[in-house]
């Protein structure tokens, strides 16, 4: 209030000031729109309404550029740092399952977890489409910080876009990865040697056949749902008893022959699979005769592939099978010295044949 002529007379800035004071930081809107990556009031609602709400913790809550840590604390769980980053474009947004959100968070998660990291910290930026709807978006952020709260990891920083309908299709997520590395685990293709064995945690090609048939683009009734999962307490508990552990890898895009065929590059050696010993179901096989797929190559968000030395296979795979993750690993070959490079497969018939890799993938946007 203002004193004029002895009269008590109302400041009208003073109201205006309250009103930007009792602001709630809510999205009112129900689709996005490009207002809400201009940069202005409509970004920074969604940002503090779904984000910062969302993935709550006291790292991001600072709204800093950047997200900083003690490096104190980090060199107490190691000597060095794993750094990763991925983007998933997944079609359908939601399949049986899980969905895009959780399965950032695993897919990053695991690739630290391989490299015989701790994860840690992940980032998360996020192309919206205009026109997605904001339950949508919020579910997939639900999934998101349910899947790091479950895998021991925070969400830290990220960014969003929001670009023109059309332009997109729905919503894209790029994240990154932070992990420490304890002292003494050198888990590299270049350690494996011949005689090694090949372990998987499961069967194969569940999640490429998930996605298939939640696209709905055939007639195909099966209840098989993704496998995605995070792999880091399994890689834990495996280095816990084998901590010379020679390669490790989890069999995304690709699926389990590339893995291989990287392996058998990357340490000029032979690598033989028994077609028998591969654990993969019965409606995974039947999609794959009818559509002329293969199993070997379908993409997989929760298995790994390990190479180990021969007499540690009994305990690595008496370790995985009292994992929930790996009750269904299984020894599936063998590294030979010969042919180098190559990936052979002993089929059910006796008989070997290449299994080289792909040209491209089988099946498009599966992460």
């Amino acid at each position: 209030m203002e004193v004029y002529n002895n009269q008590e007379v109302k400041n009208p800035l003073f109201d205006q000031i309250e009103k930007v004071r009792r602001r709630s930081n809510k999205v009112k809107d129900t689709y996005i729109n490009l207002s809400h990556g201009s940069g202005g009031k409509a970004m920074r609602d969604l940002i503090a309404d779904v984000f910062v709400k969302g993935f709550d913790n006291p790292i991001l809550s600072q709204l800093e550029d950047q997200a900083s840590f003690d490096l104190s604390q980090l060199s107490q769980l190691g000597n060095r740092l794993a750094f990763t980053t991925d983007s998933y474009v997944v079609d359908p947004l939601f399949f049986p399952g899980s969905d895009i959100g959780e399965l950032a968070v695993n897919g990053t998660v695991n690739d630290l977890a391989v490299s015989g990291a701790k994860p840690l910290y992940l980032t998360c930026s996020m192309i919206l489409e205009e026109g997605l709807e904001l339950e949508i978006l919020r579910k997939v952020v639900f999934s998101m910080q349910n899947a790091a709260q479950k895998a021991g990891v925070q969400i830290v920083t990220g960014d969003t876009k929001v670009v023109h309908r059309g332009c997109a299709d729905k919503l894209f997520i790029n994240t990154a990865g932070i992990g420490i590395i304890p002292e003494g685990i050198d888990i590299s293709p270049r350690n494996i040697q011949v005689g090694d064995v090949v372990i998987v945690n499961g069967e194969i090609g569940n999640h490429g056949t998930a996605i298939l048939i939640a696209r709905g683009e055939l007639e195909l009734e099966t209840d098989i749902e993704s496998d995605c999962q995070p792999l880091h307490e399994l890689v834990a508990e495996i280095i816990k008893v084998c901590p010379e552990i020679r390669a490790m890898r989890d069999a995304t895009r690709g699926g389990l022959a590339t893995v291989l065929n990287e392996f058998a590059q990357t340490a000029n050696v032979g690598i033989r699979i028994n077609e028998n010993s591969i654990p993969v179901r019965d409606e995974v096989n039947g999609m794959c005769e009818i559509l002329g797929l293969d199993p070997l190559y379908l993409a997989n968000e929760g298995k790994l592939v390990i190479v180990a030395p021969p007499e540690k296979a009994d305990l690595i795979l008496s370790t995985m099978q009292n994992h929930t993750a790996g009750k269904q690993a299984a020894i599936i070959g063998e590294i030979i010295p010969n042919p180098p490079g190559i990936l052979l497969l002993k089929t059910a018939f006796g008989t070997e044949r290449i299994v080289d890799m792909l040209v491209g993938d089988q099946l498009p946007r599966i992460c």
